[in-house]
């Protein structure tokens, strides 16, 4: 049997050409694209451009072709590719240590969570790598929290989540999920979840049952296509959940840091979550970094040994992390995405093109929905220089990193148009 199947060949030219994107036969992006589709487990279907390089908003392709990344990772790279500052704190750290475990208390760590609980008015923070850990760590917590402070009996703790969330791709996470084709052959599912619809605070307040502990949720939600939320719904599930007894856990993965215009996008209406759940961003565009935080009378569910990560909290992760906040605190980000949002969707909403159905968001987490599938334009927008991806097939998401200067997204902006005019 072979290690890796590299015997068999599934990329095929025609496809790039079908999808209009510049990789040309024998170009370094084809080879690229050729021996990764031979090798790599297919459980993506990117777009037919090879990124090597990148500094700032800007990326090139293995060919030299230059283009302007407006999706930033799924908002993992706020503060652009390469942030120097960012990047002189790893390498500093690199030259001290990487990583002990947490077997051992290391320099950083302290300092890490006593910024985040500063940066979120928590007293505690849980770190971990990835978003989907931190997901699972707030579920983790919020069972917890129900058996040993509220009371639910064991096993029968339960959590609300919404309709066309995404909070990752692990077992449980995917048990809740409406998307059957993140589900399809993964079952059986962990049992425990109750789906609402988005946005409906009434309906929350009538899923409530003595053994609900947790509502978790999207304040606005991104793989779904940048679905807004009612104004007041925020405030309406702050209300409820502390009526009910319920922690009101905030997935901030995606929208905090600055991303929707606010450090999170609770802010908005001026709402501070039980338990932020963090991610993306806070990595500093270089490690994956993420964590759960929340007062003490919530994490201090954990005892030694009840929840733990390798690398969770490691050195290198803390420096980066320690530096992204001081820089998007220091720079004022979320003042730079409302501003540069304003203007970003303002202009979108000037193009004349009779299949943009709707155009929505906050700040720089902006969503074009057209009333045909997206791809197309996708790969229009590819030719004009500009690196986006389509979600539920008919919407585009843009989110550029947040500290873009104003002259590269105008630039960004006439393209954009020129791929979106008909």
């Amino acid at each position: 049997m072979p290690k890796c199947m590299c015997e068999r060949a599934f990329f095929d030219t025609r496809t790039a050409r079908k999808e209009n994107i510049t990789t040309h036969e024998n170009s370094a992006s084809e080879r690229i694209i050729a021996q990764t589709e031979k090798c790599c487990a297919h459980n993506y279907a990117s777009k037919h451009v090879v990124v090597t390089e990148g500094s700032g908003a800007r990326v090139k392709d293995a060919d030299g072709r230059e283009y302007f990344d407006m999706l930033s990772a799924y908002s993992a790279l706020n503060f652009g590719h390469r942030h120097p500052e960012i990047v002189a704190a790893a390498e500093e750290q690199l030259g001290k240590i990487t990583l002990t475990s947490r077997a051992f208390y290391s320099e950083l760590l302290g300092e890490f969570c006593a910024a985040l609980c500063t940066l979120t008015g928590k007293g505690m923070a849980l770190p971990m790598n990835t978003g989907a850990e931190a997901v699972e760590t707030a579920l983790k917590t919020a069972r917890r929290w129900g058996a040993f402070v509220k009371g639910v009996p064991e096993g029968r703790q339960r959590v609300i989540c919404c309709e066309n969330n995404f909070h990752g791709r692990t077992i449980t996470v995917v048990s809740m999920s409406t998307d059957q084709s993140a589900r399809r052959g993964y079952s059986p599912f962990t049992p425990g979840f109750d789906v609402i619809p988005y946005g409906d605070a009434e309906a929350l307040a009538a899923a409530v049952t003595p053994d609900t502990v947790a509502f978790l949720f999207e304040p606005i939600q991104g793989e779904a296509g940048i679905i807004v939320p009612p104004e007041g719904y925020l405030k309406e599930v702050r209300r409820i959940c502390s009526e009910k007894g319920i922690l009101m856990i905030a997935d901030e993965v995606q929208t905090g840091f600055a991303r929707t215009g606010d450090m999170f996008a609770c802010d908005h209406e001026g709402v501070t979550p039980d338990v932020y759940v963090l991610g993306k961003a806070l990595g500093g565009g270089i490690m994956p970094v993420s964590a759960v935080c929340a007062d003490e009378d919530i994490l201090g569910v954990f005892e030694p040994g009840s929840h733990g990560s390798t690398f969770g909290g490691n050195p290198l992760a803390c420096a980066v992390a320690l530096k992204a906040m001081e820089i998007v605190r220091r720079d004022d980000y979320p003042r730079m995405a409302r501003e540069k949002g304003e203007l970003f969707m303002s202009e979108l909403r000037s193009i004349e093109n009779d299949e943009i159905k709707d155009i929505r968001g906050r700040g720089l987490l902006i969503g074009v929905e057209f009333s045909v599938p997206a791809a197309p334009y996708v790969a229009r927008l590819a030719e004009e220089g500009i690196l986006a991806k389509e979600t539920h097939e008919r919407t585009i998401r843009f989110a550029p990193p947040v500290n873009i200067p104003i002259e590269e997204l105008n630039e960004a902006i006439v393209r954009i148009k020129a791929a979106f005019g008909k």
